[in-house]
């Protein structure tokens, strides 16, 4: 559903300024920033998931087992038809 946003005059001119730069639309290059953002956050939070899994070392240690026993299925030629 969409709806209207208040940003701050200073966003606004720098949103004009990339669209006019750009040639696109402010939505455009509006939705575009928000997309690297959202993947940026979402990359920070797994890093973050991540930094706490590798600090329980038990769960660390399920982890790499785990990782172990995956590896081995890249050998068994399963669906590697080429």
């Amino acid at each position: 559903m969409p709806s209207s946003v208040r940003i701050s005059l200073r966003s606004w001119n720098i949103l004009k300024e990339i669209a006019d730069y750009a040639g696109e639309t402010m939505q455009a290059v509006l939705d575009r920033a928000v997309e690297a953002y959202r993947r940026q956050w979402l990359l920070e939070k797994a890093n973050e998931a991540y930094a706490a899994l590798r600090s329980d070392q038990d769960k660390w240690r399920e982890e790499t087992a785990e990782r172990k026993e995956w590896e081995a299925t890249l050998g068994d030629n399963l669906g590697d038809d080429e």
